[in-house]
């Protein structure tokens, strides 16, 4: 599929995921199949662009194209303007974040909190479309809450302000991501706009991405959390949605050597000091599910450099030879992640 002039070498996408889709793990993620991936959200305040936070954050230095910036805010002008920053720097597709939950952002007037107000959504598409001449996409939610679901309303005004491709979390704002995500209201879009449209939403599994896109007519398919620890899981939904067959779970070796080279970018992207402790919530979701994973969670947290670290994360992976060739998850896959 295309977005605008880029083509995508699958339908298989990598979430935004705040605090986590930095460079080096939408990078690892493309390198093992994702077909797209999105930066975390970039605010559209100017006073806060230069901050090293948002500097990292907009940072695609040597990433795969196209590079996708999500931009959030709630002023049209700070959001046309955000978006022209970003182009200049390198971004070749801008996304709209409508679709964040969180209660930090939603009490900013930003994310999902956005749908309860309609008319300043298209004034928001419309300044960011005009403003600049890459593709822009939005991301957002079925509604508000579940009384108040306005995402065809929101899709319609979408395509006739220019966005090039929608991406719908099958959740409310007031769901978060409790319950589970409902695709009738992804299909309903799908079926009303001809622009292409993002299935998001509990897709943990290739089973599940196969029939998400069979229910919902969906273009493509957008992992987040499923992901975390897992980013081989896009080779293997593209290989199954392709072949209809698994493939088998990764070399404990593939395993080690991805670990090593995931870790070592971590600590070269953000120094030592931040590079160590962001990199736990990572590791942590590495080896849960591995025998002996939350016993070397806790210890790997009270690790204080960056040698350390990598040292017992090789290790660890080490050990997990001892059980096998290849990972030996201590539940099925179809329930690693959801």
């Amino acid at each position: 599929m295309n977005i605008g002039p880029y083509t995508l070498r699958n339908n298989v996408f990598v979430a935004p995921m705040a605090g986590v889709t930095d460079r080096p793990f939408r990078q690892l993620c493309k390198e093992l199949g994702a077909g797209y991936a999105v930066s975390e959200m970039a605010a559209s305040n100017p006073r806060l662009w230069q901050t090293e936070k948002s500097s990292r954050r907009i940072n695609h230095e040597g990433e795969m194209e196209p590079k996708a910036v999500q931009i959030a805010g709630a002023d049209p002008l700070m959001l046309a303007e955000c978006a022209k920053f970003n182009v200049e720097r390198g971004a070749q597709i801008i996304d709209i974040n409508m679709g964040c939950p969180v209660k930090k952002v939603c009490n900013s007037w930003c994310g999902s909190a956005l749908l309860q107000d309609e008319a300043l959504v298209a004034r928001i598409l419309e300044a960011v479309v005009a403003a600049v001449d890459v593709p822009v996409t939005l991301k957002f939610r079925t509604g508000w809450d579940r009384a108040h679901k306005n995402a065809l309303t929101i899709a319609k005004m979408a395509q006739d302000a220019g966005i090039a491709m929608l991406t719908l979390h099958g959740r409310t704002r007031a769901d978060a991501y409790s319950g589970e995500a409902e695709y009738e209201t992804i299909a309903a879009v799908k079926q009303t706009v001809s622009i292409p449209v993002v299935a998001n939403g509990d897709i943990d599994t290739p089973e599940k991405a196969q029939t998400v896109l069979k229910v919902t007519g969906a273009d493509a398919v957008m992992i987040g959390r499923a992901a975390q620890g897992r980013p081989w899981i896009f080779r293997e939904i593209d290989h199954f949605l392709r072949t209809g067959r698994h493939l088998p779970p990764p070399l404990v070796s593939e395993v080690r050597t991805l670990m090593s080279q995931h870790l070592r970018a971590h600590y070269a992207f953000y120094g030592e000091y931040l590079g160590v402790r962001t990199a736990r919530k990572h590791i942590g979701w590495y080896v849960r599910d591995l025998a002996g994973g939350e016993q070397f969670r806790q210890k790997m947290n009270r690790l204080e450099n960056c040698d350390d670290q990598l040292n017992a994360v090789d290790a660890f992976f080490e050990m997990q030879a001892d059980l096998g060739e290849r990972l030996q998850y201590a539940f099925a896959p179809e329930k690693l992640a959801a």
